[in-house]
């Protein structure tokens, strides 16, 4: 009987040990008893959908675009790209190839666009001696010429050139990523920043009908434009940090050269590149 008894208790022992060693005196879910999402109610699950709907609309599309990726047919390596873009574009792509003049009208009036994203942004480092966007701009062509030579992208079919496109004279020029649409971002994001708010939308207006105008031609593949705008973005977030970095190196050093220095202008703190 004691026998019996002794060996009821050792059992339970070990019984307590493998509970231990699995977490079952937790719940038991094992190591999953500590998790984060096991401690979520639902009320919890119900406030996220609440709260931040827009990551929910994105997970949703995550999922919807993972299945389209897996049992969508490969474009065949003979056939050309399928570009959405290019689709929705077709009854503007047959208007200017069937009126040539237009064409070179609408291209000469991007070529001043592109004119005036080059003017504002040289003007903010020479004459305000703001360099963020001048840096910026550095930033990001310098990436496209490394990544547009290193993918070289086949000139899109039925490409409608013109003389008046910038780069004028009908030269060659990288497809990835677009120039246009990125020096356009970062100029309006200037404007924004110094709340010259009139001037940012006239830019970001004209920066839509620039990306109209290069599908309609076929001057850039759909992806090239939309890189373009998460282009200006990067890099002037990367030229924002290079500017502050720069002030700060130079503040706790004691320069008394040129530096980066704190300025304002309609109340709005901006980093200068003036002489102390």
């Amino acid at each position: 009987m004691n026998g019996h008894i002794r060996y009821r208790h050792n059992t339970n022992g070990k019984v307590d040990e493998m509970k231990k060693k699995l977490g079952s005196d937790n719940g038991g879910y094992g190591w999953l008893s500590n998790a984060y999402f096991m401690k979520w109610t639902m009320e919890d699950v119900l406030g996220v959908v609440k709260y931040h709907p827009l990551p929910c609309v994105f997970a949703a599309l995550m999922l919807l675009f993972m299945g389209v990726e897996y049992t969508l047919r490969m474009i065949p390596a003979s056939s050309p790209p399928f570009d959405l873009g290019f689709i929705v574009t077709i009854p503007l792509h047959r208007l200017l190839a069937e009126r040539p003049a237009l064409n070179t009208l609408f291209a000469g009036l991007n070529t001043i666009f592109v004119a005036m994203q080059t003017a504002y942004i040289l003007e903010t480092f020479l004459i305000e001696g703001r360099p963020r966007a001048t840096i910026s701009a550095i930033f990001m062509f310098t990436f496209r010429g490394i990544l547009g030579y290193a993918t070289q992208l086949p000139l899109p079919e039925d490409f409608l050139g013109s003389g008046a496109d910038f780069p004028v004279g009908n030269v060659s020029f990288f497809l990835f990523y677009s120039g246009h649409v990125a020096a356009s971002v970062i100029a309006s994001l200037d404007m924004k920043r110094m709340q010259r708010w009139e001037l940012a939308r006239v830019f970001d207006a004209l920066n839509i009908l620039q990306v109209v105008r290069l599908l309609s031609t076929r001057g850039h593949y759909t992806i090239d434009l939309a890189v373009g705008i998460g282009a200006g973005i990067l890099f002037d977030y990367m030229a924002g940090i290079y500017v502050e970095t720069r002030t700060k190196l130079c503040i706790a050093n004691g320069s008394n050269g040129t530096t980066y220095g704190a300025k304002q202008e309609n109340g709005v703190k901006y980093q200068s590149l003036s002489s102390n």
